[in-house]
C-alpha cells in the first residue's frame, strides 16, 4: 500500500463490479462500490419470502477457478467464505414427446445416451467436443481476460478465429457434427444462457460446452446470493467500502477526465471510475451532458441487444424430488420460437423454459420438506415487441405454471405457497437495462471483442466498463473475466501515476 493510495469508484455491485472491486482493493487501490438496490448482487439479487430463498438471477456456476483467484490475490481461500456443491447431472434436457437427456461430465453415460438416441452421432459428438475444447483454449483461456482496445488487437486474433470458423453460428457448427435434431438442440442451447441466439451467435460460444466439461457445474451452499455475500465479505476485509441503496446520479468530469461521482446529493472525488451498470445507461444517463456520453449512448443504443426474460419465483409446500437441479424444457418449436424471441413482433403462444430446483442440491433454501423454484422463459425485449406486460405478465405467469403442472410438477397449483414474477419492465426499471434486455449487447461476432464496448473508454482515459456489456460478455465467467481485463488496465493506470 502506498502512503496516498489511488482512489477508485465502481458503480454497481453485480458479479462484475464486485470482482473488479476485489481486484482493485487487493492491488492497493482504495475502492468504493455504489449500489442502487438495497442488496448487492445486481442480477444475482436474492428474494426471501415465507422461509424460502430465491436467487433472482444466475444459478449456474462454471469455472470456479476464476472465482477462487479473487481470494488468492490476497493469500486467502474462497472456502473460508463460500462452499460450492457439485451439480449432477449438469442439466436434464426434456422434450414434449417424453424424451429426456441427462447432460453431465460422465463420458460413458453421455456415450450411452447418444448411442441409444442416434448411434451415428456418437463419433460426431466426440469431434464436436474436440472442437469445443479447441475453441475454449483460444477464445476463453487465451482471450477471455485480454482487453481489446484496438483494431490491431482484434486483427491479431483474426487468423485463429477464422480457422475456427467463428463466422458460423453455434447451431450450424453443432449441426456440422451431429445429425439428430434433438441432440442438436441439446448441444446448441447454451448460447441462450448468455443472451445469444444459437442461430446467430458466433460458433466461438460453443466453448461453453468445454467450459462446463472442464470446470464442472456448481451451486453455492445457500444459493448464488451466498457467493455474493462471500465476495462482499472478502472485499470489506480488504478495506473496501460498499454503499447500498445509493444510486449514482452522475459521473462528473472536467474536459475528458472524470473527477468523481454524485450520489444522494453528495460528491465523491476519485481518480478513476468503472461502471458495472448497463452500458447504454452508463453513457446516456450517468454521462449526461458530456459529448462523449451522448455520442456513445446513441451508438450503443443502435446495436442489437439480447432478449429479455420472464422469470417466476415460487415456493411449494412439497419438494418434487424427481426433478433435476436444472431442467431445460424444450417446447414444440426450436428455431422458429427463438426467431420470435429475438425479433418479435409479439409474444409467442408456446415457450421453452429453464426450471431451477435448487433444493435438490441444497434443501436449506426452503422450509423442511418444501421446495423453492424458479422458472424462466426467454421473451422479446421491449424494442422487439410492444407487449403490455402489466396486463400480460399475470396471464403469462399462469400459462407457464399450468404448463409445468401438466408436464413436470403435478399438483403444483394446490401446493403453491408464494409466487412472484420479474419481467422486461423490471429489467428496465430495477436494473436500468436498455430495452429490458437481460444480457446487454447480443453476442454476435460483430459485437464481440473489439466490436464490443471497450473495457476502457476511448476518449475518457479514466472511465472504465465492466460486466456483460463489455468484453468478453455475459454469464458469470464472462463478467468475472471482464473484471480481470478491466482491473489490469486500471491498476496499470494507477501505477503510472
Amino acid at each position: 500500500m502506498t502512503a496516498n493510495p489511488k482512489q477508485a469508484v465502481v458503480i454497481g455491485a453485480g458479479f462484475g463490479g464486485l470482482a473488479l472491486a476485489i481486484r482493485l482493493q487487493s492491488a492497493g487501490i482504495q475502492t468504493t462500490v455504489f449500489e442502487k438496490r438495497d442488496k448487492p448482487g445486481g442480477r444475482a439479487y436474492v428474494y426471501e419470502d415465507q422461509g424460502f430463498t430465491f436467487d433472482a438471477g444466475p444459478t449456474v456456476i462454471t469455472d470456479p477457478d476464476c472465482l477462487r483467484e479473487l481470494w488468492s490475490l490476497s493469500g486467502q481461500k474462497m472456502e473460508q467464505d463460500v462452499e460450492l456443491l457439485p451439480v449432477s447431472p449438469f442439466y436434464r434436457l426434456a422434450w414434449e414427446d417424453g424424451y429426456s437427456f441427462d447432460y453431465a461430465d460422465d463420458q460413458a453415460a453421455l456415450d450411452k445416451q447418444i448411442a441409444a438416441k442416434s448411434p451415428a452421432d456418437l463419433e460426431g459428438y466426440r469431434r464436436f467436443l474436440a472442437y469445443s475444447r479447441e475453441v475454449y483454449q483460444e477464445g476463453y483461456v487465451k482471450l477471455g481476460t485480454v482487453p481489446f482496445l484496438s483494431l490491431r488487437s482484434m486483427m491479431a486474433a483474426g487468423p485463429q478465429l477464422a480457422r475456427l470458423q467463428a463466422w458460423r453460428s453455434v447451431y450450424s457448427m453443432v449441426a456440422k457434427f451431429i445429425q439428430d435434431e434433438q441432440l442438436r438442440q441439446a448441444f446448441s442451447f447454451h448460447s441462450l444462457l448468455v443472451g445469444g441466439n444459437p442461430f446467430a451467435t458466433s460458433s466461438i460460444y460453443t466453448l461453453i460446452h468445454a467450459l462446463e466439461r472442464t470446470g464442472g457445474v456448481w451451486f453455492p451452499r445457500g444459493g448464488t446470493g451466498a457467493l455474493i455475500k462471500g465476495m462482499v465479505a472478502l472485499f470489506e476485509r480488504l478495506g473496501g467500502r460498499l454503499f447500498l441503496s445509493t444510486p449514482v446520479e452522475n459521473i462528473a468530469s472536467e474536459g475528458d477526465r472524470i473527477t468523481g461521482v454524485r450520489a444522494k446529493g453528495d460528491f465523491f472525488p476519485t481518480d478513476m471510475v468503472a461502471s458495472n451498470g448497463d452500458v447504454v445507461h452508463t453513457y446516456r444517463d450517468l454521462l449526461k451532458g458530456h459529448a462523449r456520453g451522448a455520442k456513445q449512448s446513441r451508438r450503443l443504443a443502435a446495436k442489437r441487444h439480447s432478449m429479455s426474460l420472464f422469470v417466476i419465483y415460487f415456493g411449494l409446500n412439497r419438494l418434487h424430488t424427481d426433478l433435476a437441479h436444472h431442467t431445460v424444457c424444450f417446447g414444440p418449436r426450436y428455431k422458429e420460437l427463438i426467431g420470435e424471441i429475438f425479433k418479435g413482433p409479439e409474444l409467442a403462444q408456446d415457450f421453452s423454459l429453464y426450471l431451477h430446483s435448487p433444493c435438490i442440491t441444497d434443501p436449506t433454501l426452503a422450509p423442511p420438506g418444501q421446495g423453492a423454484y424458479y422458472v424462466l422463459a426467454p421473451v422479446p425485449h421491449l424494442g422487439s415487441a410492444d407487449i403490455d406486460w402489466e396486463h400480460q405478465g399475470p396471464l403469462y405467469r399462469d400459462r407457464i405454471l399450468d404448463y409445468l403442472e401438466a408436464r413436470y410438477m403435478p399438483g403444483l397449483r394446490s401446493e403453491l405457497v408464494t409466487v412472484r414474477h420479474f419481467g422486461p419492465n423490471d429489467f428496465r426499471d430495477e436494473l436500468n437495462a436498455h430495452l429490458g434486455s437481460a444480457f446487454s449487447l447480443e453476442p454476435i461476432l460483430t459485437q464481440s471483442a473489439w466490436f464490443r464496448t471497450h473495457n476502457r473508454d476511448d476518449v475518457i482515459s479514466n472511465l472504465y466498463v465492466v460486466g456483460a456489456g463489455t468484453h468478453p460478455g455475459a454469464g458469470v465467467p464472462g463478467v468475472v473475466g471482464s473484471a480481470k481485463a478491466t482491473a489490469g488496465l486500471m491498476i496499470e493506470q494507477a501505477r503510472a501515476g
